[in-house]
């Protein structure tokens, strides 16, 4: 009896404790996704606003700007992700080095870009890469190319520009993740693959990479859903051009909100899409990941 009153008291104190974060997330996210699919079951503004159905979700398919952007934004995907935890593995294996010295500065500077505003960080990849920028001036110096090249003006490497400043920028934040996972990898199982002859190399798929794998599906899917969403980068540095050759699908839920005239409705179809691609991919990662 005394226990099932202790139960019920410790009960009772964990949802008051647990209650107002319960509180603001519901505020915060799960009513505004309520509404938002509300919304993109209507069309108009203030007093012409309509219930149209699924009308908007019809619209989607004969959209060539948004099949445009769900392109762009898996070109980022397939391209960009595999690279950014590529380069993030072996930064972490060369950071958990015992060899390594100063670790905790090469640590900080891995992280920098990271802790970078986003804006800063794509303002100055433009400049760059602008006509006048440094990037045109060495190569003009090194006579590399004869006359300045329209870096964000061409569709190729104006995507190749995005995607190098998402590596540059989040390739750091995967990192972190990784050291944290080789550092909690018991010594004495390498100890003993070197007593039985096994190479580094050997040892990085046989042993690092096994026991790595719920963190390689953890930054996977991060790094996934991070880049569905992808916004700021591509609104500072191209504004999704030249056309609609670097839009993702944020952006052009942007310029359906506040460039165009308002389509409030459309761009909160157009934002459930990006929630059906985030959770069947998160989902088939999951399946995937327990697999392997």
């Amino acid at each position: 009896m005394q226990q099932m009153r202790l139960s019920k008291k410790y009960s009772r104190w964990g949802w008051i404790f647990v209650s107002p974060a319960a509180i603001f997330i519901f505020v915060l996210c799960f009513y505004p996704m309520v509404q938002a699919f509300i919304m993109s079951l209507q069309s108009g503004l203030g007093n012409n606003l309509r219930f149209t159905g699924p009308r908007n979700y019809v619209r989607l398919t004969q959209d060539e700007v948004f099949h445009n952007s769900v392109i762009n934004v898996f070109v980022y995907l397939i391209i960009q992700v595999p690279l950014m935890l590529f380069l993030a593995l072996i930064l972490a294996s060369i950071l958990n080095s015992e060899k390594l010295r100063c670790k905790a500065l090469f640590r900080t500077l891995v992280f920098l870009p990271c802790a970078t505003a986003l804006v800063s960080s794509a303002l100055i990849f433009k400049s760059f890469f602008s006509i006048d920028g440094i990037v045109n001036f060495v190569l003009i110096q090194l006579k590399i190319i004869p006359q300045p090249i329209a870096w964000l003006t061409n569709p190729v490497w104006a995507k190749a520009i995005i995607i190098l400043v998402i590596t540059w920028r989040w390739t750091g934040y995967n990192t972190i993740f990784y050291l944290a996972g080789l550092q909690n990898i018991d010594t004495s199982v390498y100890e003993a693959a070197r007593i039985d002859g096994a190479s580094s190399v050997q040892q990085f798929f046989t042993i690092t990479l096994p026991l790595l794998r719920p963190v390689i599906l953890l930054t996977t899917i991060m790094s996934t859903n991070g880049t569905l969403q992808l916004f700021d980068e591509v609104r500072n540095i191209t504004l999704g051009g030249p056309g609609v050759a670097t839009i993702t699908i944020s952006q052009y839920i942007y310029n359906l909100s506040f460039v165009y005239s308002p389509q409030f409705g459309y761009a909160a179809s157009v934002s459930y899409m990006i929630l059906i691609m985030v959770a069947l991919l998160s989902f088939i990662q999951i399946k995937v990941g327990d697999k392997v």
